[in-house]
């Protein structure tokens, strides 16, 4: 008797707790698009992508148009010259390769650019919304778009706009 008092003493305690936490939900992608500096920050990313991809675009390009001319002249030309000549090509292409790995490889210019134009502004939406779980005692804040797992979500507890407001953007 005494271990079964024990027990449901013990399962009442855990299911207050449990029932003692919470929860919210934030749209990290709808905070930010109504961010006015995020739009800026993407629209640069954007233009400087779109610069650094022509630059890639025009190597390849050059490097095309060096082997088309090597096929159509190849009859004409000595070992040592083909040899020349495809050396050149394979580094015009060499080149391109390499470029484009400088601009948008794993920890290329791109990424460093996106990681100093978005990490202020993720730290303070991070930063906020911090304040507002402390206020509020929320245990746990989740990005639902970012959950697999999330089935269903309340709107009632998405704080969003709420971390909009803390931002001192309005709705």
């Amino acid at each position: 008797m005494k271990k079964v008092a024990i027990s449901l003493s013990l399962f009442f305690i855990m299911l207050t707790s449990v029932s003692a936490q919470k929860f919210a939900l934030v749209d990290m992608e709808y905070i930010m698009k109504n961010i006015p500096a995020y739009e800026s920050a993407n629209e640069q990313l954007t233009q400087v992508s779109d610069k650094w991809q022509k630059e890639v675009e025009a190597i390849n390009l050059e490097a095309e148009t060096m082997y088309k001319n090597y096929q159509t002249e190849l009859v004409f030309m000595s070992p040592d010259m083909k040899t020349k000549r495809e050396n050149e090509i394979v580094e015009k292409e060499k080149a391109a390769q390499d470029l484009k790995r400088q601009y948008f490889g794993s920890d290329g210019e791109l990424f460093k650019k996106r990681e100093s134009l978005m990490k202020p502004i993720q730290d303070e939406i991070y930063n906020a919304i911090k304040t507002i779980s402390d206020e509020k005692a929320y245990q746990l804040v989740l990005d639902k778009n970012s959950s697999m797992n999330l089935i269903y979500a309340s709107s009632k507890i998405d704080i969003s706009d709420e971390v909009l407001l803390k931002l001192g953007y309005s709705k």
